[in-house]
């Protein structure tokens, strides 16, 4: 960042809002892109400070701070100029040394819906714990723009509280701007994390329901009741947990039917290709012979099947040019192809794409598999994760554990018998 030349700023008599006379004091900040901008900040009342004398030893301690090597001493930098610098640092495409797509994607989402219409114009410096925790507890959801004017009572109906991890989300990522500022030497503090543990913003992250998971019987009549690309599809997710965008980010080279494995090199999000959602989703994936075999079907019925092409192309008169060129909606796949199935089959359960993952996680729990593998299979960077979020205990397997604990302690003749009801 560019050092200042050494400036004594204005100051100035003028009116506020309400036509008091307040002394005001304005000074040339340089943004971390060398922009100067003018600042001012109100010193006080002509009531307060009688003489320009007074007010000028009141504004002695801001001079010194504004030329002091300690830009965050008294810089009047706002969050918006953090934003703008974090946009033009961290947000922009750096290929595999920057953040995902989908990252920057969501990140860009929340700036522009939540954080900058809120925090925009406040100064750092006055952005305080307290105040960011009761705007999280505050939040609501956007209510989606419609063609016709909803009725009052019917659009205050509609708009839900924000769901906590999306407030969680938020709350991170002003973290995040926080620390940038930090490491930019704007400011020295950030209140959202706080100085020690526990005394930054708290802001829960608790599921509002939990995730649905399939039994494996309504797996095999879901799979059975599919024409053979949803098959393909859903059993390629079910087998092998793959992420909705790197299911769709699938080419017939990233195949190796030889050696029986997938190699996971790309996910597409909103038909932007990009890069794996970590270093530990490149991994390869284990391909089991009878996927292998739906594959190989597949490949023999696609019009699409050069090795640079998608596995599950767009074959609709509807992309145009774009047809074979770029990969399916999932999304619409699910709620057109499949959601209508498990509908139809009285499957009430709310799926999508991350049921399956989700189901598969908690399969391989079941089937007593290794912390370690399910975490590999899963391509997780840790197996916290894999445990705390993905993996739930079905119930047969919570009531066999629980099972065995009471045999141990009931032994044979230990313990009197139960009386009969009705005896």
């Amino acid at each position: 960042m560019r050092k200042a030349r050494k400036q004594n700023g204005s100051l100035y008599l003028d009116v506020n809002g309400s036509k008091t006379p307040v002394w005001k004091f304005s000074w040339w900040h340089i943004l971390p892109d060398g922009k100067h901008v003018r600042r001012k900040r109100q010193v006080g009342t002509l009531d307060q400070y009688k003489t320009e004398a007074a007010a000028e030893r009141a504004v002695r301690s801001w001079r010194l701070a504004i030329n002091s090597n300690q830009v965050h001493a008294f810089s009047g930098i706002t969050m918006q100029d953090v934003i703008d610098h974090f946009r033009m640092k961290e947000m922009a495409d750096k290929g595999e040394e920057g953040r995902a797509w989908s990252t920057r994607h969501r990140y860009a989402s929340y700036l522009s819906c939540w954080i900058e219409p809120r925090w925009g114009k406040e100064e750092l410096a006055a952005i305080k714990t307290p105040l960011v925790e009761e705007w999280l507890g505050e939040l609501v959801k956007k209510p989606r723009k419609r063609k016709k004017q909803q009725p009052a009572k019917r659009e205050q109906k509609m708009l839900k509280p924000l769901a906590p991890a999306s407030k969680a989300k938020i709350r991170n990522l002003m973290s995040v701007l926080f620390n940038h500022a930090i490491r930019w030497e704007f400011t020295d503090r950030n209140p959202i994390t706080g100085p020690v543990r526990g005394s930054g913003v708290r802001q829960s992250s608790k599921r509002q329901s939990i995730p649905d998971i399939l039994e494996v019987a309504e797996m095999q009549a879901i799979v059975a009741e599919l024409q053979l690309r949803e098959r393909v599809l859903l059993f390629l997710d079910m087998a092998t947990g793959l992420r909705r965008g790197e299911l769709a980010g699938l080419k017939w080279q990233d195949l190796d039917f030889e050696n029986l494995q997938i190699d996971v090199n790309k996910s597409v999000v909103s038909q932007v290709v990009g890069r794996c959602k970590t270093e530990a989703s490149q991994k390869p994936v284990p391909l089991d012979e009878y996927t292998a075999q739906d594959l190989l079907a597949w490949y023999r019925f696609t019009p699409y099947h050069q090795p640079d092409d998608w596995v599950f192309a767009s074959n609709s008169a509807r992309a145009g040019k774009k047809r074979g060129k770029q990969p399916l909606w999932l999304q619409t796949i699910m709620r057109y192809h499949i959601q209508p199935v498990i509908k139809r089959l009285g499957i009430s359960k709310r799926v999508s794409w991350h049921t399956f993952r989700r189901t598969y996680t908690t399969l391989l729990q079941a089937n007593h598999e290794d912390v370690k593998v399910v975490q590999e299979l899963l391509r997780h960077s840790s197996s916290r994760i894999t445990l705390d979020i993905y993996a739930q205990a079905q119930m047969p397997a919570k009531r066999a554990a629980q099972q065995k604990v009471v045999e141990m302690v009931r032994a044979p003749h230990s313990l009197p018998q139960p009386a009969v009801m009705g005896a």
